[in-house]
């Protein structure tokens, strides 16, 4: 195998594992809600907007025939698709939870007729579909910025989780060097903000000890 074969093959597979050991993160979630039978501290929004961004790279992946973009998006929507429902099962206002995946999936549908029946040119419905989920990737990442901002505040940082911040840096690494590969600017460019804010949080972890958040609650009570 030539090395740059080698080298690609290396960055799908390191795109793979990243990526779904950071969906997998979920399954702690589903583990809570199973032996609680409740969905106390557990956000209901994060399954679903992450479960449209796997559509979305989805659609995008079999557009533009790629099997890693497929693969991990399949799985990944699998898995937020079965929190989701183990959220409903387990949820006493469940109107406002269909009420909000309504909107979004009728929000995605209609999406997904435009770029598919109104665009007929398969170039440009590759770009406008990539700069959708590039657009969509990059709000997810800065949401939790408030979470951050509120971290400084309180400095405290037992709401952040470490395990998922290098999650985070690991798959948002792994995809930024495949883009590069690939030469693909809406794999590239969506994945830099995962890479800030996983520093940012790594400042804040370092910053605000999470042993010395225990210690301050002890002297409280």
């Amino acid at each position: 195998m030539e090395a740059g074969g080698l080298a690609d093959s290396l960055l799908s597979g390191a795109c793979v594992l990243f990526t779904l050991g950071m969906f997998s993160t979920g399954l702690s979630d589903l583990k809570h809600m199973r032996m609680t039978r409740s969905v106390d501290s557990v956000q209901f929004l994060p399954f679903l907007t992450t479960d449209v961004n796997n559509l979305s790279w989805l659609s995008y992946g079999a557009l533009k025939g790629n099997w890693t973009l497929i693969a991990v998006n399949a799985v990944g929507a699998v898995l937020q698709t079965l929190y989701i429902l183990v959220y409903l099962h387990y949820c006493h206002r469940k109107h406002a939870v269909l009420l909000q995946t309504a909107t979004l999936l009728g929000v995605l549908v209609l999406g997904f007729g435009y770029f598919w029946l109104l665009v007929p040119d398969t170039e440009t419905r590759l770009q406008q579909l990539g700069l959708f989920c590039s657009v969509f990737t990059i709000s997810m990442y800065l949401s939790p910025l408030a979470d951050l901002a509120k971290v400084i505040r309180t400095k405290s940082t037992q709401r952040l989780s470490f395990s998922l911040t290098i999650a985070t840096l690991l798959t948002s690494a792994s995809w930024t060097f495949y883009g590069f590969r690939l030469k693909d600017p809406y794999i590239v460019v969506p994945n830099l903000p995962g890479i800030l804010t996983s520093f940012i949080r790594f400042w804040l972890f370092w910053k605000y000890p999470q042993e010395q958040d225990r210690n301050y609650q002890l002297l409280q009570t």
